[in-house]
């Protein structure tokens, strides 16, 4: 390759665009590397021409030693640290040199750009030829369209006619819809395809690049990026958006179609995300796509659900009990000494709230997001596979590759030891008896982190008992006046600080750990490290949801036999309408302050503070860039922008929503709607993240969405589980259903507010456990009710759990079996019911082959035709009455008119 200088280059082919300096080949890889300030480097021409590469090196270390004594005298230990800097960077410099070199063999072609105008930054970029595409792209056997193009059924047309105000401009060919026939590619069928350079998808361009570097280079470009050879490793955004002028490119086109707030009721153009970003980016979208869509009939039905709680609270019996002043009850204290007796009637507020989300249609709700869940799986599955066919990854295989111990990669078709370790390129074989103690220690630290999270949780139920009782012994009206409210609330946020600072620790942890046990596979790392993150953070944000729904007010204890913990702190017990309206508080604030706060406003402020410190770090002033903003190359405006690292955040976060939506559904109807809410705005800022915040990523190939897919389905069945227990065991329902149909003497629900509560006679306090205003209430106290089935102090048996525990017991277990087995039963037949592949994709796939079959039969048949043509060209004669002609006039061409 001829070797040309930039500056010399620039003043004839004036381009900011992402090509090379003379303004033709594009640059499909940017590698960006640090270079010495101090030092004016000379640009090395010669490692891309003919030169040789010792002969460099001979020449470089030359002119060092000439330069030496030409050096002040300066400190030792400072020359001494020079000395080990200017060391790392010739080291760093000659695997650069020489991993260009293997480059070079491999038919890729570069251009060195070192005078740029970001200091400290040197870019290296780089352009696949043709010819490398075309070689890469057979051995990879990537499937290619041809010119044969499949039309979509009626059925298909008439709802993308009827759809069509909800589609995004950008399909011009209706690309979700017109499917080429594709096949693997291959240079002596080129012919038969529509591909060329110029149509060369660019997502398709640098995973062929990629697997190039990765394959046939020296060394891999992970590795080196590990070490800090290189800083960077990007491919170009396609150009500017911002700009008033700016050309119409893909780019332009995502931010204008997907990422703008004003077209958040169209879909997502999957098609051009896939294109521009590759499948896997594509898939991601997808899937959030179909969740988001899925979301808005569950929370219609969620609306529905607590506007009928909304409705007949004023016609709920037992509310209307607890709020009339004529019951008189008096109610035992909530805690020791410092609280005194009250009256029942002040939990009215609480009580009505209660059966806003504690009310028959809960049943109705939870048995419906059980199958929304398994329809949502469903649904996701056939899209996938509608996405796999238009996408041509049907026959797409598992691209494994080894880890290097510093994190590079290894390809297994080019690698022998599949359970070796990589240590500076030289093999280890690694046993189980090495892997032991890895092993060991994940297993230990995982329990570990998890017992700190319910240690952390019970420092927030310690927090809410003392809060509680200092509350009680105020002075302050203002405290005293709302002492539950304000204490639920606190707890909740203060839950929700710990577990959003508790997700950064896990995540990182997590990564610690999955690199301590040496996976084999790109693809077991991944694993590994989604599982441990995910069982961290699922821990951490259920813990204190699950203790309000299973475990509050049943280790109490009772009156006179109270259970304590560390020492004198009384365990805490739930209002008399029970534990769901504090379950939903919680679920509540949790759910949308991790929406709110760490999904959004995360997302929205930590890149832009990132941003401003790589701006610092730069040493670029704010006039500056903005005069250079304007100048700048399209490879180095991408450096300026921040790294993509993966998608497990964006995973992570919306399958911990997942889980809230359905897992506790039964205590919050309302989470779907707030869910669907987040995702509207979830998209676009995803969108808008990766189109303007983020560099591009590469264009990974892949056709499902892992084991994201596992951890969604293994949600979906817990979500039956856990709703049957809420229902059974959280709120009411089952006792009131009992009450009603053994103990009413009317069959109504009259009465049954006393029939929960018990008597205590105030003479059985345990010393020092009696209230210290005993006349609180302005009369004596002696018997005070407390909600729980246990037999009066009068009786034989006094205080011992009743008969009508027993019942409402066993009534409750016989619940959640029935509801689970009726649950999942419903769910199994739902997903027998849908198969897995829709029935026109499959008979697209089936008439595919046929129509492949057809065109090589076609192709072969042209073949032969033309080849006897060619042959009675070559032996063609002329009629008898023409003379033969001379020797030397057969060299004239011959015309295909005058063959026999």
């Amino acid at each position: 390759m001829k070797d040309l200088s930039v500056d010399d280059v620039s003043t004839l082919y004036p381009q900011v665009g992402p090509y090379f300096s003379d303004g033709h080949r594009r640059v499909d890889y940017v590698l960006a590397y640090h270079i010495q300030k101090s030092v004016n480097i000379r640009r090395r021409s010669s490692r891309f021409s003919d030169n040789n590469f010792i002969q460099g090196l001979r020449r470089s270390l030359s002119m060092r030693s000439s330069r030496a004594p030409l050096q002040p005298k300066e400190d030792p230990e400072i020359a001494a640290q020079e000395q080990r800097t200017n060391y790392h960077e010739d080291d760093k410099r000659f695997r650069r040199e020489e991993f260009e070199e293997n480059l070079l063999e491999t038919g890729l072609e570069l251009e060195r750009d070192e005078r740029c105008k970001i200091p400290g930054i040197g870019f290296l970029k780089i352009h696949a030829p043709w010819n490398v595409l075309c070689q890469e792209a057979e051995l990879m056997k990537l499937k290619m369209p041809t010119k044969k193009v499949l039309h979509p059924t009626t059925i298909r047309l008439f709802i993308h006619k009827v759809t069509a105000p909800l589609h995004p401009k950008v399909d011009a060919n209706r690309q979700d819809s017109i499917k080429s026939l594709s096949h693997p590619f291959s240079r002596e069928k080129q012919h038969l395809t529509r591909c060329t350079r110029a149509k060369y998808s660019m997502g398709e361009t640098w995973h062929i690049f990629y697997f190039d570097i990765q394959v046939n280079s020296f060394h891999w470009i992970t590795s080196l990026l590990a070490n800090g050879v290189y800083s960077s490793a990007y491919p170009l955004h396609d150009g500017d958006i911002t700009e008033a002028n700016a050309e119409s490119n893909d780019r332009k086109l995502l931010y204008e179609e997907w990422a703008s707030y004003s077209v958040f009721y169209k879909y997502q153009p999957i098609g051009l995300i896939r294109k521009y970003f590759g499948e896997k980016v594509g898939l991601y979208f997808a899937w959030l796509g179909v969740y988001t869509q899925m979301l808005i009939p569950a929370a219609i039905v969620g609306v529905i659900v607590f506007l009928y709680g909304c409705a007949t609270v004023d016609d709920n019996i037992p509310s209307m009990e607890i709020c009339d002043s004529r019951n008189n009850i008096t109610m035992c204290p909530l805690c020791d000494r410092a609280c005194s007796y009250w009256k029942l009637v002040t939990a009215c507020g609480t009580a009505r709230a209660s059966h806003l989300f504690d009310n028959p249609a809960t049943v109705f709700f939870s048995i419906f997001m059980a199958l929304w869940a398994v329809l949502f799986m469903e649904h996701w599955k056939r899209r996938q596979m509608r996405l796999n066919y238009i996408w041509d990854l049907t026959g797409l295989g598992e691209e494994e590759k080894v880890r290097h111990q510093d994190g590079s990669l290894f390809d297994l078709r080019t690698t022998t030891c599949t359970s070796c370790l990589y240590v500076q390129g030289e093999k280890v074989k690694l046993t189980c008896t090495d892997r032991l103690p890895a092993y060991l220690t994940t297993v230990m630290m995982m329990c570990f982190l998890i017992l700190v999270t319910f240690a952390i949780v019970f420092g927030v139920i310690l927090y809410r008992i003392s809060i509680k009782a200092a509350l009680h012994v105020s002075t302050y009206p203002t405290a005293r006046s709302n002492i539950r409210a304000t204490v639920k609330t606190t707890a909740a946020i203060i839950n929700l600080i710990i577990i959003i600072i508790l997700d950064e620790i896990y995540a990182a942890i997590a990564r610690f750990l999955t690199n301590l046990e040496v996976p084999k596979t790109d693809k077991s790392f991944e694993e590994r490290l989604i599982f441990k993150t995910f069982i961290l953070k699922f821990v951490n944000a259920f813990t204190p949801i699950v203790y309000l729904a299973f475990f509050r007010g049943r280790l109490v204890g009772r009156p006179g036999n109270y259970l304590y913990v560390v020492g004198s702190y009384r365990m805490e017990e739930c209002a008399h309408a029970g534990c769901l309206m504090e379950l939903c508080i919680q679920l509540c604030i949790t759910m949308l302050g991790k929406q709110l706060i760490q999904n959004n406003l995360f997302e929205i402020g930590i890149p832009k503070l990132k941003k401003l410190l790589r701006k610092r770090k730069s040493e670029l002033d704010c006039k500056e860039e903005e005069e250079l903003s304007k100048t700048l190359q399209r490879h180095e405006k991408d450096h300026l922008l921040g790294p993509f690292n993966s998608l497990n955040p964006e995973y992570m976060e919306m399958i911990i929503q997942f889980g809230m939506v359905t897992l506790f559904v039964a205590s919050f109807p309302l989470a779907p709607l707030f869910a669907l809410l987040n995702n509207i705005i979830e998209i676009r800022l995803d969108a808008k993240k990766f189109i303007m915040e983020l560099r591009r990523p590469i264009a990974a190939r892949a056709k499902d969405i892992g084991i994201w897919y596992n951890l969604l389905r293994g949600l979906s069945k817990v979500a039956v589980i856990v709703n049957a227990f809420v229902i059974s065991f959280t709120s009411d329902f089952i006792p009131r259903l009992v009450y009603q149909y053994m103990y009413s003497p009317d069959g109504t629900m009259h009465g049954f507010v006393n029939h929960t509560l018990s008597y205590f006679n105030v003479s059985d306090f345990q010393p020092n456990t009696d209230p210290l205003q005993p006349m609180h209430l302005g009369y004596k106290v002696e018997i005070c009710r407390y909600k729980d089935y246990r037999e009066p102090p009068w009786s034989s048996t006094p205080y011992e759990l009743s008969k009508e525990f027993w019942a409402i017991l066993a009534a409750r277990l016989a619940f959640v079996i029935v509801f689970q087995n009726v649950v999942m039963l419903m769910s199994d037949f739902v997903d027998w019911l849908i198969p897995d592949i829709p029935k026109d994709i499959s008979l697209q796939i089936h008439k595919e082959k046929i129509l492949m079959v057809e065109l090589f039969m076609k192709e072969e048949q042209v073949k032969r035709l033309a080849a006897r043509d060619h042959h009675y060209q070559d032996n063609c004669t002329l009629p008898l009455s023409v003379p033969q002609s001379p020797p030397q006039a057969r060299s004239r061409p011959i015309s295909h008119t005058n063959c026999c």
